[in-house]
């Protein structure tokens, strides 16, 4: 199980007794703030302790919703736009408007970690707005991969989310034209 700091700190009673049961190997410090009842934890685990209210999101996503096979690099994590950097180098950190970031986010398990990630259909609005920056086979994999699965999408999720965002004309164009 993964704590923060101030959670291992109520665990064990105190600072001084935290560092007491690191030091017995009761408990692991993983990196700054995060501890593990565990020895080891995944990237992934330790980033969703790290950053609870950000949302996995971008190719990862992709990926992890099986529309793509490539695995990414980095994480995609989704913060609202006024939020601290993130100074992580296995993140890469994409500042959303505040009205925008929880629609379509939902809990699912991945790799036997519990994330915040968008659903297909929100996946797929973020897909259209940002072809531009992703390069343009892997952009190609997962639009046919859509075009694949269209039947078992919830399309009135899909243009109630296109609706919200800016630029939603051409999000709607692009949907009618490259997937319906």
């Amino acid at each position: 199980m993964i704590l923060s700091y101030n959670e291992a700190v109520k665990k064990y009673g105190s600072s001084y007794k935290l560092t007491k049961a690191v030091a017995e190997k009761k408990i692991y410090k993983l990196e700054e703030g995060i501890y593990s009842t565990k020895g080891k934890e995944s990237g992934l685990d330790i980033l969703m302790k790290k950053y609870p209210n950000s949302v996995l999101t971008g190719e990862y996503a992709f990926y992890c919703h099986g529309l793509t096979i490539v695995i990414p690099e980095r994480y995609d994590l989704a913060t609202i736009s006024n939020a601290a950097k993130i100074k992580d180098t296995r993140v890469h950190q994409i500042y959303e408007r505040a009205d925008l970031l929880s629609i379509g986010a939902v809990e699912m398990t991945v790799q036997s970690t519990i994330v915040r990630i968008y659903d297909k259909e929100r996946m797929l609005i973020e897909l259209l707005r940002n072809k531009n920056k992703m390069p343009y086979d892997l952009y190609k994999e997962i639009i046919m991969n859509y075009r694949d699965i269209i039947n078992n999408l919830e399309i009135w999720r899909i243009q109630e989310y296109a609706s919200l965002f800016p630029k939603s004309k051409m999000i709607s164009k692009a949907l009618d034209e490259e997937v319906l």
